[in-house]
């Protein structure tokens, strides 16, 4: 989805011809993985980070065409909404210094971004959902200028025959509208996390992933709100499920899966193949060895936590897994230390002998991350070893982190590193304050005003402190 496209609409014979070559780079995808073709090496870590621009008046500032001619920045691209930018990272070999190496790069770009926003009387802020944002801003005349963004929308109500999509979420209160685009999409800013895997290890990393997609989302949490409205902790999962949904008779684009993976990667590329019709049908002129249709499919079909097929730059293909459940912000500390934790903790479970996604049921790891999105810290989870349902906060606590630790040394990262981000994550945990706690306390103290509370927290945001350290 990160790819310009030359045509915003298509015709039945491109749709035919999509789908032949689509059957045919999933059927190469599998001999390839079967014959040795893909990487072996690894670990690989990388990130992608939507953020938003505002007015001067906190409202959504639909400038993106001018910011980014403005910014003239490789790493950072357009998103959905003109209101709306992504910030991306180099890779980096996962062992030494690299998550410092990853924060130092962040925070240089984001601090290009805010003063180049600045020049424009625009700001920068990193937020799940931004609280000042209004129904009227997500509408096609905030959509960015790009084939590929137009080409979804009119695919997604196509496919919905026409029918308004239907927003339906039930939290401390309720929130019910319906549109007849896409672009309460836009409404949902995320932090997503790569890690490049040998290939023979991706089944492993893949369930693994899923199984920490509940406390990642419990302890990154910050999306309590929407259109003024108490929802989810993370208010984004439920708002993105529901605001690309096809309807009732199509499988779900936005979920958390259908199953762990049993013994390959291939699985996914397969079910993409048969479960979900092409939503961007665009012809290639490319070898099939290039995977070009069937990685522009995979991007429309966006599991929580999903493989991608890229290659090095030796032009080999590698497999690594995209963990997209965290929301972006509170700072860009919080986030490298959120990676930090992801990165440890997958490594140490996927790493072990004896699977432990055996001994937890597919059903459960799904049931734990609505759980978590919706409770945070406070969600009562389901975990191999427990007898009982078991606290989010004390699970992380308790067993996560050490054995986050534990990993984040076996893949080499220094002591330094681990120190640092796992200290911030385990402060943020204890003090139970995530990024959404804090945006609920603070509006609680301060008269429910939601400008205040946006202008406080991107004031907090500039400082770069951790969210457990902000005041309310």
């Amino acid at each position: 989805m990160g790819q310009e496209i030359a045509a915003d609409h298509f015709r039945a014979e491109e749709r035919a011809l999509f789908d032949q070559r689509l059957a045919e780079e999933t059927a190469l995808l599998r001999s390839a993985l079967a014959s040795g073709s893909f990487s072996s090496s690894g670990f690989v870590a990388g990130c992608e980070l939507e953020a938003w621009l505002i007015d001067r008046n906190l409202f959504p500032a639909p400038n993106n065409e001018a910011f980014l001619a403005h910014l003239d920045h490789p790493l950072v691209v357009p998103e959905l909404s003109r209101f709306n930018v992504e910030l991306n990272s180099t890779p980096q070999a996962l062992h030494g210094n690299a998550l410092l190496r990853m924060e130092s790069e962040l925070e240089q770009t984001w601090r290009y971004c805010m003063k180049k926003a600045h020049d424009l009387d625009n700001a920068l802020i990193l937020i799940g959902i931004l609280p000042t944002v209004r129904e009227q801003d997500l509408c096609l005349a905030n959509i960015s200028p790009l084939n590929r963004f137009s080409a979804l929308n009119t695919e997604v109500i196509k496919l919905r025959g026409g029918r308004p999509i239907q927003i339906n979420i039930s939290g401390e209160e309720q929130l019910a509208l319906s549109q007849m685009d896409v672009m309460l999409e836009a409404a949902a800013t995320s932090f997503q996390v790569h890690l490049q895997i040998p290939v023979e290890k991706a089944v492993r990393y893949y369930n693994a992933s899923l199984m920490l997609c509940a406390p990642l989302v419990a302890a990154t949490a910050n999306s309590p709100f929407l259109f003024q409205h108490t929802l989810w902790e993370e208010t984004r999962i439920p708002l993105f499920e529901q605001a690309v949904n096809l309807g009732e008779q199509a499988t779900e684009r936005v979920t958390f899966g259908s199953g762990y993976l049993e013994s390959s990667v291939w699985e996914c590329f397969e079910e993409n193949l048969k479960m979900y019709e092409a939503l961007l049908p665009i012809q290639f002129d490319t070898p099939p060895a290039h995977f070009d249709h069937l990685r522009l499919h995979n991007g429309t079909i966006w599991r929580w936590s999903r493989p991608l097929i890229g290659f090095d730059n030796a032009g080999q293909p590698h497999v690594r897994i995209e963990q997209r459940v965290m929301a972006a912000g509170p700072s860009i500390l919080d986030q490298i230390a959120s990676t930090a934790f992801y990165y440890g903790a997958v490594h140490y479970l996927a790493e072990q002998i004896r699977p432990p996604e055996t001994d937890l049921l597919f059903s459960a790891a799904r049931a734990n991350f609505y759980r978590a999105a919706q409770y945070g810290l406070e969600a009562k989870l389901d975990w191999p070893g427990e007898q009982h349902m078991v606290n989010a906060a004390s699970l992380i606590l308790d067993e996560l982190l050490p054995i986050a630790d534990y990993g984040l040394t076996m893949l080499g990262i220094d002591r330094d590193s681990r120190r640092r981000y796992l200290n911030i994550v385990e402060a943020r945990v204890k003090s139970r304050q995530t990024g959404a706690a804090w945006q609920r306390a603070y509006l609680n103290s301060h008269d429910h005003n939601f400008f205040d509370l946006t202008a406080k927290y991107l004031e907090n945001q500039r400082s770069g402190a951790p969210v457990h350290e902000w005041d309310i």
